[in-house]
């Protein structure tokens, strides 16, 4: 099976796993273990192909990548409950998918525009946009506004892979650079709290007392 054939199966059944594992958190029934596992598990990759025009998108064509998602949902919906911090697990398996996807789409936006902005961008949007959707529908606090750095992570890891494929190095060699980059920013974000700097401004405030 062909490296980028394995991360976007990957990254696929990874983020299902998180979207499940939500599910778990919030003590939905089956239909919504599947329904934000599947939702979380193409998000991503249904973006990146709505942009760059390549429809039907993937799991359309090829019905597989659902039965990915459904079998991680069934799964964890038995088996959830045995782990001691579920939360835990959700944000370290969103590290892996996250790193597993900023390559798959920074190389199939490459691929389709021979751009490396594009690839950039489509890197970083299949890598998050999952997440995004899946934090949305759960309630919970989106991997977006938290302080330690996310979508950074998505940019260097596709960044990488993008420098490495147009150094020259094969596809194996780029892609696990990228991978291994991106892994290293989220898991430094996440083990020692990495971030960068915000703005000076004061927070916002609340809407009734400006208007």
């Amino acid at each position: 099976m062909p490296i980028l054939e394995i991360l976007d199966y990957a990254g696929v059944a990874v983020f299902a796993a998180t979207g499940a594992l939500s599910a778990s958190r919030k003590q939905l029934d089956i239909i919504g273990y599947l329904f934000l596992a599947s939702v979380t598990g193409i998000g991503g990759g249904t973006m990146r192909d709505v942009v760059l025009g390549a429809t039907p998108v993937f799991w359309v064509t090829n019905p597989t990548y659902l039965l990915v998602c459904a079998t991680v949902a069934v799964l964890l919906f038995f088996t959830a409950h045995l782990f001691d911090s579920r939360y835990r697990v959700l944000v370290w398996l969103d590290a892996i998918g996250l790193s597993a996807y900023c390559v798959m789409g920074a190389a199939k936006g490459y691929a389709a525009t021979g751009s490396p902005s594009v690839a950039l961008v489509t890197g970083m949007l299949t890598a998050t946009f999952g997440g995004v959707l899946r934090d949305l529908l759960a309630g919970e606090p989106s991997v977006l506004l938290r302080p330690e750095v996310y979508v950074t992570a998505a940019l260097i890891g596709a960044s990488a892979y993008v420098l490495a494929t147009m150094a020259g190095l094969p596809l194996v060699a780029a892609s696990t650079l990228g991978v291994a980059s991106a892994f290293a920013v989220r898991a430094g974000a996440l083990k020692c709290g990495w971030t960068l700097p915000t703005g000076k401004a004061l927070p916002g405030r609340d809407p009734d007392d400006v208007m």
